[in-house]
């Protein structure tokens, strides 16, 4: 009798009576099918969430050298921008006057409305007011005179060298009560800008940290 009629004529109801070989091939058989189970379950069960944890890192890592490579490879393109932007801020900057020079620019903006033939009826500058890195100064103007005279003040702020901004434009009639409207009345509130120095920069950056110390300083 072969070994695949001895197997066919085991009883598996009755183990005890199989060959000694047979048993011992069942019992190691069980063995390694357990084993690969206790694995599987103790093994394997603890190290998959690692796994994907580990699997989630590298595609992070993934994506990030991909940015940086971008940014590497894009590095000229972007000094090259740079560069455009601070030649434009530059040139941004040399139309805010400095301190020494905005009593001239008061001047210019007053010159300005005269040489539109403008009545000049108010023309009070005010504080200044300081932001990061300028300050501007806005200035109550009252002006009587035409549409065409308005106008050509108008025209004549946009052609100054420095920048000038009109704000709160008001126009009125001067003669409200009825008859002709030739005669008109403009408010409007001009801001003008200068470029702080750096020790006025400094100043600035200093007085902020202290109010922040003292915002967070507890009271009472």
């Amino acid at each position: 009798m072969n070994l695949l009629e001895e197997l066919r004529a085991l009883d598996p109801r009755d183990p005890g009576r199989w060959p000694f070989a047979v048993r011992a091939g069942t019992v190691g058989v069980c063995f390694v099918v357990l084993t690969i189970l206790a694995s599987y379950f103790f093994v394997w069960t603890d190290l998959n969430p690692q796994l994907e944890q580990l699997q989630d890192q590298e595609q992070s890592l993934r994506n990030e050298f991909r940015s940086k490579h971008a940014k590497a490879t894009n590095l000229e393109v972007y000094k090259q921008q740079l560069g455009d932007i601070e030649k434009s801020f530059g040139a941004m900057l040399r139309q805010l006057p400095s301190k020494t020079e905005v009593d001239n620019l008061l001047v210019d903006i007053s010159q300005t409305g005269l040489a539109a033939a403008l009545d000049q009826k108010l023309f009070q500058p005010e504080g200044e007011v300081r932001k990061d890195f300028y300050a501007e100064r806005p200035i109550k103007i009252r002006f009587a005179g035409s549409y065409h005279q308005f106008g050509a003040f108008v025209s004549g702020i946009a052609a100054l060298p420095r920048i000038v901004t009109l704000h709160d434009v008001k126009i009125e009639p001067v003669n409200k009560t009825g008859g002709a409207f030739d005669q008109l009345q403009m408010d409007l509130t001009a801001k003008t800008y200068r470029y702080l120095d750096d020790e006025e920069v400094a100043q600035a950056e200093a007085d902020r940290r202290k109010s922040e110390q003292a915002a967070k300083r507890p009271t009472g």
